[in-house]
């Protein structure tokens, strides 16, 4: 089930949370937050029944081992017990998303005509999975309780973050579920839970959908062998990286803010990174939980920096290459996590050497377009369906394939055709009102995502999610639970809801 979709927004949010409190307003605790379990596995089933026993044979295996971990924490029983308990969430893992990939290179390299039957993803294995990891890791450090199994059951099913995140943590999310407050009906954390949901929906239904329609046809023709020229080229790419943006920004919004509606708070997820000026600030703002992640369970298991400056370029490569592949089998994205582990290894070289000089707004700026620059080309792997679409795109935007603009251009700027001409520039028939839509997108939402305040600090002052609170925004964006934000978000709502004609997943759901 998606968060954009009919089912969701007028069915299973209004009716979850109405037998829920009703349920909790009769003293029925436990009965509540059963309650909440079934209709998340009811969420979850809703795309593929077939694999709610996985994850409910899973959610009991991991309890069992997380179980007798807090009781053996730090010792060598308990080593082996977290090695097993972490082998087997990874064993799953490798099966259903990287088989087909391990077993169709292998195929390519030795030429032996293996071959495996395509095996559907189950949805958000990656997410729970790492989840999971986290809270065995925990227990066997002894930071993990001995939480109710109901607790741990909605910790790992709670809806709004079990498809696409954030990944939650342990010691976050199952503290809030002992307190009184969740259970009574709040007014404002209504109000603040529809109106993060709202502006989510607007962001995905309205800006992310709207522009994909622009990104989407020059993937699939570098995909079919086309050579697209600059302007196309960097048409497609920008599109995409703001219709990346806005749908992430959107789920993101759209997870706290149904989680909200309940009385809990998940950790923030996203904060403004294409203003990043540095890549090490853009893995602060962009999927948070995931980079936190892989900091504290798999850099700093690998040594961190602990063993000089070479180690530690190492174990940063490492992490990404792992965190490439943890978004997708493919080496597209392996190459798109070495990227950026070249990246970081970079920003990390060049901060030791500049050591703590504070930049100037000169340094930042530069710093704010080579961090975006660097951003833009790698998304050319992440979003490519293969290696070979990827090239011939980065060769686009070189303008090694050539440069060319719509004829329309020409006619209605005959003063510049000439010299464009003399330039290499080329001009064909057709394209032009796809030409002006693309970059009429592009100037539209590349100002909101670089200056606009985000919906965290909108809401700022009623703290929507876990986490460092973002810088508070101008007076005038100050979210307020009054009748002209009602009308507002009303309106926003509106918008929202007359697009879902066609409802489209999350990209963030692929993974």
């Amino acid at each position: 089930m998606l968060f954009n979709s009919y089912e969701f927004i007028f069915l299973f949010l209004p009716l979850g949370w109405a037998v829920f409190y009703w349920l909790a307003g009769r003293g029925w605790r436990q009965a509540a937050l059963g309650w909440l379990v079934a209709a998340s596995l009811g969420f979850y089933a809703w795309w593929n029944p077939v694999y709610l026993p996985l994850l409910g044979v899973l959610i009991v295996f991991n309890y069992v081992v997380g179980v007798a971990l807090s009781r053996h924490a730090g010792t060598r029983p308990g080593r082996w017990l977290l090695a097993f308990g972490i082998a087997v969430d990874l064993g799953v893992l490798a099966y259903y998303k990287y088989a087909n990939f391990f077993v169709d290179n292998l195929d390519a390299l030795t030429g032996a005509g293996l071959r495996l039957e395509h095996i559907v993803l189950p949805l958000a294995i990656s997410f729970f999975t790492f989840q999971k990891i986290a809270y065995l890791v925990d227990a066997y450090r002894g930071e993990a309780r001995e939480y109710r199994f109901l607790h741990f059951c909605l910790f790992v099913t709670f809806f709004p973050q079990l498809i696409a995140g954030p990944i939650v943590h342990h010691r976050d999310i199952i503290p809030q579920f002992a307190r009184d407050a969740v259970y009574r009906i709040s007014r404002l954390d209504l109000a603040v839970g529809i109106t993060l949901f709202t502006i989510g929906l607007f962001k995905k239904a309205v800006l992310a959908d709207g522009i994909a329609v622009y990104a989407n046809p020059v993937f699939a023709a570098a995909a079919a062998g086309a050579q697209p020229t600059l302007f196309e080229s960097w048409g497609g790419v920008l599109a995409y990286t703001f219709q990346l943006y806005f749908d992430f920004s959107g789920y993101s919004d759209m997870a706290i803010g149904a989680a909200r509606i309940f009385g809990i708070r998940l950790p923030l997820n996203f904060n403004s990174p294409y203003r990043a000026t540095s890549i090490v600030d853009f893995w602060r703002r962009w999927h948070m939980t995931l980079s936190r992640f892989l900091r504290d369970y798999l850099y700093i298991a690998l040594g961190g920096n602990r063993h000089g400056p070479l180690r530690r370029h190492l174990n940063l490569i490492a992490t990404m290459l792992l965190g490439g592949l943890w978004h997708g089998a493919g080496w597209n994205f392996v190459v798109w996590g070495g990227l950026h582990g070249a990246y970081l290894t970079i920003n990390h070289a060049w901060s030791q050497r500049r050591g703590k000089r504070p930049a100037s707004r000169g340094g930042r700026l530069a710093g704010w377009a080579l961090t975006f620059f660097a951003v833009v080309l790698a998304w050319v792997f992440f979003r490519a369906t293969s290696l070979d679409a990827a090239l011939r795109l980065l060769a686009g935007m070189a303008g090694l394939n050539g440069v060319s603009l719509p004829e329309a251009i020409a006619l209605r700027l005959p003063g510049l055709a000439a010299p464009l001409q003399a330039l290499g520039v080329a001009f064909t028939p057709g394209g032009g009102g796809q030409f002006v839509a693309t970059w009429a997108w592009i100037a539209a939402l590349a100002p909101i995502a670089w200056l606009a305040p985000n919906s965290q600090q909108w809401l700022r002052a009623y703290r929507p999610a876990l986490g460092a609170r973002p810088a508070a925004p101008a007076p005038g964006w100050r979210w307020r639970p009054t009748p002209r934000w009602a009308l507002a978000v009303g309106a926003l709502s509106g918008i929202g809801v007359l697009t879902l004609s066609h409802v489209t997943e999350f990209l963030y759901f692929q993974f």
